[in-house]
């Protein structure tokens, strides 16, 4: 008997109805139920052949397990190893080496010393930084947030340079980017599963939380979705993220990829939608059912997007 396992939090709807779907499937030899950890030996097995994980980029504790089960066998959905690495400045570098149109952006050092450096530890960093330059090619307005992490936890907009100079040392030891804004008149949050099955969704991230998810809007023309999937695609597949949200605000016709690192992305049929849930429910079944007939026990089945591949094809040839 394979197992597939969730491993969540907070949330409700999307997991158990996840477990319900994949066992509603009587797929012979497989079951689904919630993950648990009763005591985690380094280099010992669970007991899933594949663990969908929603919680672990909030519990450390979690991560180290996850690692430990892809490492003896398990697919772990997101790769731990990939999501423990990736931020969204280098997603942001990877995206346009991958053609996909963006904001402008910069990374930021912190305002505060890291905790145990001192000004000795940034010697290599001019004092000030080319502040002009920054500004000149990012504009105004534009946004400030954290380099890693999401919620929409500390961010910004900011107007000019003196509000940024106001706000910035706010921001304490976090890394931060400085982000064009773009001005949008349509705006897409897209599910990819498995790096294949896509559903684009309309959104207004300017409503409030629950009706963000626009259900009565006509319907955007058929070349824009066919692009947005075709972005979606190159980034899902790139980074190696088998379950993600792509955010794309569109000015002028052309979407801008604004958020695409999310492999815990809201799944909450609350705020999602009907519709939507439902789609979510049922291609994460279908992904995890296929990962579970593939895996095979004690052996290495992470997947890992283009880039990593690439790489592993470039270090082979030296």
């Amino acid at each position: 008997m394979k197992k597939i396992g969730i491993l969540f939090g907070m949330e409700d709807t999307f997991p158990h109805a996840f477990v319900e779907r994949v066992n509603e499937k009587a797929e012979k030899g497989i079951v689904a139920e919630p993950v648990r950890i009763d005591k985690v030996v380094q280099n010992q097995l669970t007991e899933y052949a594949v663990i969908i994980d929603r919680i672990s980029q909030d519990v450390p504790f979690y991560r180290a397990y996850l690692k430990n089960a892809a490492l003896t066998g398990t697919a772990v959905i997101n790769n731990p190893f990939w999501w423990s690495a990736d931020d969204k400045f280098f997603n942001n570098c990877l995206a346009d080496q991958l053609g996909v149109p963006l904001p402008k952006t910069v990374i930021l050092p912190s305002a505060e010393h890291p905790t145990d450096t001192t000004s000795k530890s940034f010697r290599n960093l001019a004092a000030p930084l080319d502040w002009e330059g920054i500004f000149g090619y990012v504009g105004f307005p534009a946004y400030m947030k954290p380099y890693a992490g999401g919620g929409w936890k500390n961010v910004y907009r900011l107007e000019n340079k003196e509000e940024f100079f106001q706000k910035h040392p706010e921001t304490g030891q976090l890394v931060m980017l400085l982000q064009e804004e773009i001005v949008f008149d349509e705006y897409f949050r897209v599910y990819c599963l498995g790096g294949k099955a896509v559903r684009i969704m309309e959104y207004e991230p300017r409503n409030p939380h629950h009706l963000r998810y626009v259900v009565d809007k006509a319907p955007a023309s058929k070349k824009l979705l066919n692009t947005v999937k075709d972005y979606t695609l190159r980034l899902c597949q790139g980074l190696g993220y088998d379950f993600n949200t792509v955010e794309f605000a569109v000015r002028d016709g052309i979407p801008y990829a604004i958020d695409f690192g999310n492999p815990a992305p809201d799944a909450d049929v609350n705020s999602v939608g009907q519709a939507n849930f439902d789609w979510v429910v049922e291609e994460a079944a279908k992904m995890a059912i296929a990962y579970a007939k593939a895996q095979k026990p004690g052996k290495m089945n992470l997947t890992w997007g283009t880039f990593m591949k690439g790489s592993v094809e470039s270090a082979k040839r030296f």
